[in-house]
């Protein structure tokens, strides 16, 4: 048999398979090994990011942005204690939040305003969203990390909600709990949280004002901040969300898709908050939880809905309707089309995937749609 030459066997080993069968089903990406472009020199220094703990994608012009923590960088790369790089040429992080162009290329990037600045910067930087004007959202997810910040694309802050400090719980009006990632409703003008690493729920606020509007926990129902028991995959699922409540997307057809990878799920709920329906995902696993962020493909069907899973090294391929898994891509490991805890994923208008790696995978990678 002759053998296949590299760019075709390299795009068939990259292409989502149905497991255990080897025949694609669904989708099919391959990925991009050249994205992003290699990270500019500043003062003959380079560049480097370290854990990414987000990422998405302006969908007016196809730019992807990723949020990442500049004080993860290895102590081979940054000595922190004296704020330097280590040798002359490497290294220096790159500012907290980057924008890349759709081919890969470093635009721009800013960081945390000076000292004295009113608003609460994260100490552990986690989650960014793009809203259809281009403003930028983060948040972070250290113990007192209870805020969102809006700033415009090139980092002037807009708005804050929350604080940093002390959570006030699951039921709070006015406080955060660690959010880990957030959504706009445009008609509505209203900004979708899951809240999050420290509280138990999805809650809404005026996107123009950060007023409160509404909340709920799991199946639509009052959160609790009760201890609850080690996720089980032998018990009922539980009735509260487990921490963390990782992610909330919108459908175009009204629906509220929220991660709560502790528990190995998505709910789906109404935008009142009423309870739809819920898939399980990876059921057996304990660790770390198995939904880690979720995007719906891009389709005026959505027909599918493409899932993160940080514990395995995987990106599951969804039937949106049912749940059912048709097929995944990817495994752990540290090369290309692998993933070292997959955090986040975006999608373009192309369809083409964009995910993000925190841990010790501490990069992006690119995953362009082959058919669909």
């Amino acid at each position: 048999m002759k053998t296949l030459p590299l760019l075709l066997a390299l795009a068939l080993s990259a292409c989502a398979q149905t497991p255990g069968s080897g025949v694609a089903q669904g989708p099919a990406f391959r990925v991009d090994p050249a994205w992003p472009k290699p990270l500019p020199e500043e003062n003959g220094v380079q560049l480097v990011v370290g854990q990414v703990a987000g990422i998405a994608v302006d969908e007016r012009n196809g730019h992807v942005w990723i949020i990442h923590r500049p004080s993860t960088l290895l102590a081979d790369e940054w000595n922190a204690k004296e704020a330097r790089p280590v040798t002359h040429r490497c290294c220096k992080p790159a500012p907290a939040v980057v924008e890349f162009d759709a081919a890969g290329n470093y635009l721009r990037g800013w960081d945390a305003p000076p000292a004295g600045s009113k608003l609460d910067w994260p100490k552990s930087e986690h989650g960014i969203y793009i809203d259809p004007d281009g403003n930028v959202w983060i948040a972070g997810n250290a113990d007192e990390d209870n805020q969102i910040l809006k700033f415009t694309p090139e980092g002037k802050f807009l708005m804050q909600i929350g604080r940093a400090g002390k959570s006030e719980g699951s039921n709070s009006r006015t406080q955060l709990g660690r959010p880990a990632h957030m959504v706009m409703d445009p008609p509505a003008a209203e900004l979708y949280v899951a809240d999050g690493y420290g509280n138990r729920r999805v809650v809404v606020f005026d996107a123009r004002t950060g007023a409160y509007k509404r909340h709920w926990g799991a199946y639509g129902e009052t959160p609790s901040d009760d201890k609850q028991p080690p996720y089980d995959p032998n018990s009922a699922p539980s009735r509260q969300f487990g921490n963390p409540v990782h992610c909330v997307r919108l459908s175009t057809d009204g629906r509220v898709y929220v991660c709560d990878r502790a528990n190995n799920r998505i709910q789906v709920f109404e935008k009142s908050g009423r309870f739809v329906q819920e898939f399980r995902v990876e059921p057996l696993t304990r660790a770390n939880g198995a939904v880690w962020d979720m995007v719906l493909s891009h389709d005026a069907e959505q027909k599918y809905m493409y899932v993160a899973d940080g514990a395995n090294g995987r990106v599951y391929i969804l039937e949106r309707a049912s749940g059912r898994q048709l097929s995944s891509f990817g495994r752990t490991g540290r090369m290309a089309g692998e993933f070292k805890w997959v955090h986040n994923i975006a999608i373009d208008r192309q369809g083409n995937l964009y995910t993000s790696e925190v841990g010790f995978g501490r990069r992006t990678q690119k995953f362009t749609l082959v058919s669909f």
